[in-house]
């Protein structure tokens, strides 16, 4: 009575199963579907050509060994390569391949592998290692480390969320935005991390905006680019960092949107991060822009004194070094600009007493901090457009901030606001809640005020050109 190959291949994978970790058992076996058997040939279909070279690479003994379990010696596999209608090709590509491992299980039969150029790999993907998917994630980024503020409560809270239930929240796509050394990449590993330990059978990938297009223009110039998509869609929570740099790439973004549309289709976690509001976002397609806002998008900012003060605490604790408070809180209140920095200065601070056998004192703390300030000076902060300003109008911050309808102060203000828009990865929100606590329409009708005063009104030019000089030197 002749087999049916459902059955067959079902028997083949119990064996298959009880033989591999669970998380390659998922990603490399799970898509097979059984076709036909005929003559102790089963033909089962695989999404690629990239899947058939995997499986030929690394599982051909397993699947010799099922199969003759089942079939006997003289067992045959056949592959039926289906690539998916992903770029809108009227017919699916299909293409018959014979496993080489009949070569093996008979080896007078010769006539049938093709050949070893073909069977090189199309694309190699970095970080697949052994059986495994490598999701690059460093386990030092978590959230014990992650310290809740003002400045990221709402980020960190739907990290928390996402991490728990990944693809199961309506946080997807989850998109952290802003400035540099503020901790996008911190937090979305932190993600990662806590996804592996609660769902070890996931499997989770980070990966740079910027390595993503490496890979796909290489796809490209391989002619490999179904594989490429194929591999990421069968991703469950991807993690791309620096989404910012699709800006001006259409091949990229188009590659991208369709693999965003199948992981989000099929209730995997997409989490993103950039320098910059969807909203700010120059050269993105607006099809893709509208797939960011699907989620969340939460911004990180500049973390207060307090918070800056509890992150010093902390990263000393886990270093087991103890400094002087008033020395913590004076790193604290110097360093503003990013929290990057802010450890910076402190390990400098320690090595520099260390090496040098000196005790760590304010002279030194004032000496290291200084050095910071003065190298990250072109990296201009809100708060410093702030003090130049209300400097270069004879006023002190909190003047410029307040809800005063004055001219001259309303001026000073936007003035600031538009620097800031200038001069910084900022969103408008977040310059308008530095400067005030205005709005983000404020801050754009800042902007336009100072663009428009600038060529109908000759003193206003002349504020513009100097705090210009001053922001630049």
């Amino acid at each position: 009575m002749p087999k049916d190959a459902k059955l067959v291949w079902s028997n083949c994978l119990k064996f298959i199963k009880d033989n591999i970790r669970t998380q390659a058992y998922k990603t490399w076996f799970e898509p097979i579907v059984p076709v036909k058997i005929s003559d102790k040939v089963l033909s089962i279909q695989v999404p690629s050509k990239f899947f058939y070279e995997w499986l030929e690479e690394h599982y051909i003994k397993l699947l010799k060994l099922s199969l003759i379990k089942e079939l006997g010696d003289d067992a045959r596999l056949v592959y039926i390569i289906k690539m998916e209608n992903t770029f809108g090709n009227k017919q699916p590509f299909t293409e018959s391949i014979p496993s080489s491992q009949h070569s093996s299980l008979n080896p007078q039969n010769v006539d049938g592998p093709i050949s070893g150029a073909e069977l090189k790999n199309p694309f190699v993907i970095p970080g697949i290692r052994n059986l495994q998917i490598e999701s690059q994630l460093n386990p030092n980024y978590n959230f014990d480390n992650f310290l809740e503020g003002d400045s990221n409560r709402l980020a960190r809270s739907a990290g928390i969320a996402v991490g728990n239930k990944p693809g199961g929240t309506s946080f997807n796509p989850l998109l952290i935005f802003g400035n540099v050394g503020l901790g996008k990449t911190h937090l979305v590993q932190a993600i990662g991390v806590h996804i592996k330990e609660k769902y070890p059978d996931k499997t989770v990938l980070y990966i740079s905006a910027e390595k993503f297009t490496q890979q796909y223009v290489e796809s490209v110039k391989k002619n490999t680019r179904n594989d490429f998509i194929h591999f990421y869609q069968i991703i469950d929570i991807l993690i791309i960092d620096d989404v910012q740099f699709f800006s001006g790439k259409s091949g990229t973004q188009d590659v991208f949107f369709h693999i965003f549309n199948h992981l989000h289709q099929n209730g995997k976690q997409v989490i993103l991060t950039s320098d910059k509001a969807p909203v700010d976002m120059q050269d993105i397609e607006q099809r893709l822009l509208s797939r960011f806002k699907w989620g969340l998008s939460a911004e990180l900012q500049q973390p207060n004194f307090e918070t800056r003060v509890s992150i010093l605490k902390n990263k000393l604790f886990r270093d087991g070094v103890e400094v002087p408070e008033n020395i913590i809180d004076y790193v604290a209140k110097n360093i503003k600009t990013n929290i990057r920095e802010l450890e910076g200065a402190i390990i400098s601070l320690i090595a520099q007493s260390s090496f040098n056998k000196v005790e760590i004192t304010n002279e030194l703390a004032k000496e290291i901090v200084d050095k910071f300030v003065k190298n990250t000076k072109r990296e201009v902060s809100i708060d410093y457009i702030q003090k130049i300003v209300s400097e270069y109008f004879q006023m002190n911050v909190d003047t410029l901030q307040s809800k005063t309808r004055k001219r001259h102060i309303v001026q000073a203000r936007q003035l600031a606001m538009y620097f800031a828009k200038k001069f910084t990865k900022a969103s408008l929100a977040s310059i308008g809640n530095q400067i005030g606590k205005r709005d983000h329409a404020t801050v754009l009708h800042a902007c336009k005020t100072v663009d428009n005063l600038t060529f109908t009104d000759k003193q206003f030019r002349k504020y513009v050109e100097d705090l210009n000089q001053k922001l630049t030197l």
